[in-house]
């Protein structure tokens, strides 16, 4: 069974939080205490929403911390695993 790639939290951000409120990019940004910049960079994938903005979020009302961490979490490792397995070696055995 195949598994579906997660989203990229911005894109749940976008359209379940600010697109739910109604709120635009700068509005979001000025209430979240970040840049227009860096939050758009999230919304569109380009950037992790970090530790320090799933607390705000978290602040804001928008959902926990550890939420917004563990799909951003689910998302980096859908990517590794989409990239193929390295060439590792077994830590259990001793060559």
């Amino acid at each position: 069974m195949s598994m579906k790639h997660p989203v990229h939290p911005g894109e749940v951000l976008r359209a379940d939080v600010l697109g739910e409120l109604g709120l635009s990019v700068t509005d979001a940004a000025d209430r979240l205490g970040v840049s227009r910049v860096a939050l758009s960079r999230v919304l569109n994938g380009h950037a992790a929403i970090s530790p320090a903005l799933a607390l705000r979020l978290e602040t804001a009302n928008a959902g926990t911390a550890r939420m917004w961490l563990t799909m951003q979490a689910a998302y980096d490792l859908a990517r590794e695993r989409a990239g193929g397995t390295p060439a590792v070696r077994p830590l259990d055995h001793v060559a």
